[in-house]
C-alpha cells in the first residue's frame, strides 16, 4: 500500500529537503512542484517575458518541457537546471508567475498526473489545497523568517552566493507576502494537515515525526 504525502509551507521552511529526504526512507518519488514554477519563471526572463503577462507565460508553458527525476533532477527542455533556478532573483519571480490563474492551472494538471499511481513526495505552497486534497498524509511546514532567512543564508554561503542576511529576512517576508494574499491557489495550511514548526528542529528530527505519521496511516489502512 502506497500513500501521497503532501507537504505545504511558505518560502525556506525546509519543504524540498524534507521531501527529498522522506522520498528516499520510504522508497517514494519526490515531486519538486516548486521547481516547475521556477523552471517557467527562468525561462521567462531569459525569454524576455513579462512576468505579468499571463497570457504570454501560459503559452510558454505550452511550449515548455518539464521533467523531474525520482533521483531529483529537473529538465528544463532537455537541459538539466542544478542551482540555475535555485537564484534568489528565479526564487522572487517564480512568486509572481505562480499568482496567475493560467499558469497554476496548467502546472497543475501536469502535478495530478505525475501523482496519479500514488508513492508520491509532493512539495509546494498548495498540494494539500489544491493538488492532491485527497492526499492521504498533509504536511504544513512552518518556521520563523528569521530562521528561515539564516538557512538560506548559510545554503547560499556553501554554493559560493554572496547575500546579505537582512536582506534575505525582508525578501522572505515579501515572498510571504505575495503567496499568501495572491488570488489563485494562496498559500493555507489545508484543514486536515498537521502543523510543524522546524524553526528549532533538524532535517533528521522532522523526517521522523513524518515517518511516523505515515506509519500510524498505514497501520490504520491495514485494520480498514
Amino acid at each position: 500500500m502506497k500513500l501521497n504525502i503532501a507537504i505545504d509551507g511558505p518560502s525556506a521552511a525546509g519543504k524540498s529537503t524534507i521531501a527529498r529526504r522522506l522520498a528516499r526512507e520510504c522508497d517514494y518519488i519526490h515531486l519538486d512542484t516548486g521547481a516547475m514554477y521556477r523552471c517557467i519563471a527562468y525561462k521567462a526572463l531569459n525569454q524576455g517575458i513579462a512576468l505579468d503577462d499571463e497570457a504570454a507565460l501560459g503559452s510558454l508553458i505550452d511550449q515548455t518541457e518539464i521533467r523531474l527525476t525520482p533521483q531529483g533532477q529537473v529538465f528544463l527542455d532537455g537541459e538539466e537546471m542544478k542551482d540555475k533556478i535555485r537564484s534568489d532573483a528565479v526564487s522572487m519571480a517564480a512568486s509572481q508567475v505562480s499568482s496567475w490563474k493560467i499558469v497554476r492551472q496548467k502546472l497543475v494538471e501536469r502535478q495530478q498526473k505525475m501523482a496519479r499511481d500514488k508513492g508520491v513526495v509532493m512539495d509546494g505552497r498548495d498540494i494539500g489545497t489544491v493538488v492532491l486534497p485527497d492526499a492521504e498524509i498533509k504536511i504544513f511546514l512552518t518556521a520563523s523568517p528569521q530562521a528561515r532567512a539564516q538557512r538560506r543564508f548559510l545554503e547560499n554561503q556553501q554554493k559560493g552566493i554572496s547575500s546579505d542576511y537582512q536582506q534575505l529576512v525582508a525578501e522572505i517576508a515579501q515572498r510571504d507576502k505575495q503567496d499568501t494574499e495572491r488570488v489563485n491557489s494562496p498559500l493555507r495550511q489545508a484543514e486536515d494537515a498537521v502543523g510543524i514548526d522546524t524553526s528549532e528542529m533538524t532535517i533528521d528530527e522532522v523526517v521522523a515525526a513524518i515517518q511516523r505519521l505515515v506509519e500510524e496511516k498505514m497501520k490504520e489502512g491495514s485494520h480498514d
